[in-house]
C-alpha cells in the first residue's frame, strides 16, 4: 500500500525555520519524482516545489525560490523541504505527494500526482 507521512511543522515566528519531512512507503523513492504542496484556509491548493526521482532536478514555485530548499535521501527513503526565512503568507498545510514517473514536467499541476500525504501544519506568527 502506497503511503506517504509528513512531519515537521509547527509554530514559528517569522524569519524562523522549519525542515519538513516525507517518509514514503509501498514504493521505491528514486522511481518516483516527489512534489509539495500547500493549502491556506480559503484558498486552493498550491505547488512549491518538485524534486525529481533522481534528485538532480529542484524546482521552486517563485514565491518560495531563494527561501525553501527540497531535497531527497533515497537511502534513508525520505525528502526534505527546508523552509528559512518564513513569512506569515506561509501558513498553511503542507503536503508531500507522489507523482506519475521520475520528472517534474507539470509539476504544480495536482492531477499529475497520484498518491497524497495527509499534510502537516506550518504556522508563522508572532
Amino acid at each position: 500500500q502506497v503511503q506517504l507521512v509528513e512531519s515537521g511543522g509547527g509554530l514559528v515566528q517569522p524569519g524562523g525555520s522549519l525542515r519538513l519531512s516525507c517518509v514514503p512507503s509501498g514504493f521505491t523513492l528514486d522511481y518516483y519524482a516527489i512534489g509539495w504542496f500547500r493549502q491556506a484556509p480559503g484558498k486552493d491548493r498550491e505547488g512549491v516545489s518538485c524534486i525529481s526521482g533522481s534528485g538532480g532536478s529542484t524546482h521552486y514555485a517563485d514565491s518560495v525560490k531563494g527561501r525553501f530548499t527540497i531535497s531527497r535521501d533515497n537511502a534513508k527513503n525520505t525528502v526534505y523541504l527546508q523552509m528559512d526565512s518564513l513569512k506569515p503568507e506561509d501558513t498553511a498545510i503542507y503536503y508531500c505527494a507522489r507523482k506519475i514517473g521520475r520528472a517534474c514536467s507539470d509539476r504544480y499541476y495536482p492531477g499529475t500526482y497520484t498518491n497524497w500525504g495527509q499534510g502537516t501544519q506550518v504556522t508563522v506568527s508572532s
